[in-house]
């Protein structure tokens, strides 16, 4: 695996490498912050935590060596991108200027953004917070001070690049509120006497992100998913987040998870057509897309040893989400230019949609049986939420989504010589 030489090295854990003969150990570089339980936090020469959990075992049953690096939050995209590191395994947010530049895993875990503030600021609620007179600590350079930013406009906000120093900001009067998550928020709540919490105002999926060209990464997300099936995520989830929390490495939950994080790019491609004056609709695109979408469906299938679905449902379910994405570029284009990061649609975006495909069609063949309408709908409204689609589209995308765990399951029964199961071990 490749690597780019990096400083501030923790450790190496070696695990998994008894029997294998002579054949060297292949070492996987882990990016981490260890200050952000309860996800990676560093006690004395150690790393702890959630994440940290989950890498050594996939080390262990893997046969992969591990290398722990300290990364800051205010450089992660700047190292995912330089390949400081194979994958950053710390809390990370899944956010679309990191899946231009890396690719997420399954996603592990779900949080959402929080305040924590003094009684005497609380009584107005998240909106009397976004005034001038009121300063708010946040991580520098994260995912947190994008959505403190987008959330409280008017409110002074103060990034600070170490997260701990956050924490005692409040704690020691500095400032009048904290935006921290979900999952961190129980941690600092108990060391903060008075602390209310508001919110949360955002839905987040934490993954692992990975340094192109992501040598491991299909390895890890079938571990994840075996690891969802036989409970082990489960039991990780409550003892380090605190409750088992809701399953997000299921075929489905991935599925749907990879289609939201590709429509999350789409109002970035829209100002990336703006800028170069290209028209939303691009039907040789579209074509192009399709059969990349069905060649991928066909190779995924192939390796996971199934039956490939049908062309026709397979597509159907890619023109459906061409017409949502055409739908949130028409949307981004009638207002504003946004003020978010600037891509470049050739060399930056098109290769991150491409992974995202690619993804989508590696949980699509593990699809293990129709959930119902009622439960398809429920998720594609979930992660479709920000984009306001009018309800005909969603209901495209679902309507494919039937008829595409129909078929899995039809072929499942009707030749029981495939053995393709999600829960099998990578």
């Amino acid at each position: 695996m490749r690597r780019v030489a990096a400083p501030l090295l923790l450790l190496v854990l070696a695990v998994g490498c008894a029997g294998r003969g002579a054949l060297p150990t292949e070492r996987l570089h882990v990016g981490t912050s260890g200050d952000y339980a309860p996800f990676s936090s560093a006690v004395e020469d150690r790393i702890e935590g959630f994440d940290l959990t989950l890498a050594r075992a996939f080390a262990a049953d893997t046969g992969l060596e591990l290398e722990f690096q300290r990364f800051a939050w205010p450089t992660l995209s700047r190292d995912v991108g330089a390949g400081h590191f194979d994958v950053a395994m710390s809390g990370v947010t899944v956010r679309p200027e990191r899946s231009v530049i890396g690719r997420f895993s399954v996603p592990v875990a779900r949080s959402g953004a929080v305040v924590l503030t003094r009684a005497v600021h609380a009584d107005g609620g998240l909106d009397g917070l976004d005034r001038p007179d009121v300063t708010i600590a946040v991580n520098q350079g994260g995912h947190l001070e994008r959505a403190a930013r987008e959330r409280f406009p008017h409110a002074g906000l103060r990034p600070l690049p170490e997260n701990d120093a956050v924490r005692r900001a409040l704690a020691d009067g500095e400032v009048d509120a904290l935006v921290t998550d979900t999952l961190e928020a129980p941690h600092w709540q108990s060391r903060i006497p008075g602390a209310v919490r508001l919110g949360p105002f955002t839905s987040d999926r934490k993954a692992y992100l990975w340094s192109l060209p992501a040598d491991h990464a299909e390895r890890l997300d079938a571990w994840l998913l075996a690891r969802e099936a036989d409970g082990s995520l489960a039991r990780w989830r409550e003892r380090w987040l605190g409750a088992p929390g809701p399953p997000t490495a299921t075929p489905l939950a991935a599925l749907v998870a990879a289609l939201g994080e590709r429509l999350s790019l789409m109002p970035a491609v829209a100002e990336a057509k703006r800028r170069s004056g290209r028209a939303v609709r691009d039907r040789a695109r579209e074509a192009q897309v399709l059969e990349s979408a069905f060649a991928g469906v066909e190779r995924h299938a192939a390796e996971f040893g199934v039956v490939t679905p049908p062309r026709p449902q397979v597509d159907a379910f890619y023109r459906a989400q061409i017409e949502a994405a055409v739908a949130i570029q028409g949307e981004t284009l009638a207002g504003p230019v946004s003020p978010g990061p600037r891509f470049d649609l050739t060399t930056e975006l098109r290769p991150a949609l491409l992974r995202l495909g690619q993804r989508i069609a590696w949980a699509l063949v593990r699809l293990d049986g129709p959930a119902s309408r009622k439960e398809l709908s429920r998720r594609v409204a979930a992660e479709l939420s920000p984009y306001d689609l009018d309800p005909a589209h969603q209901d495209a995308l679902v309507d494919a989504l039937q008829a595409l765990a129909q078929s899995r399951a039809s072929a499942r029964a009707n030749s029981p010589a495939i053995t393709g199961s999600a829960s099998e071990a990578p």
